[in-house]
């Protein structure tokens, strides 16, 4: 089942950025990895429950 992207830059490169980071990391907290990519990335709460959302999916 394919995931539905959310428009916006930001909340894409967050993405990427949060998949190198748990490659790199393996014993980083996603929530960590997260809160993190939401100040780099300056996302809104919204675009933030999305990211928990997507990745939970993915485990």
């Amino acid at each position: 089942m394919a995931t539905v992207m959310p428009e916006g830059e930001n909340i894409r490169n967050a993405i990427k950025w949060i998949s190198a980071q748990q490659e790199e990391n393996k014993g980083e907290p996603l929530m960590k990895l997260i809160e993190k990519a939401a100040l780099q990335f300056d996302l809104s709460p919204l675009d933030t429950e999305f990211l928990m959302n997507f990745f939970r999916k993915k485990e």
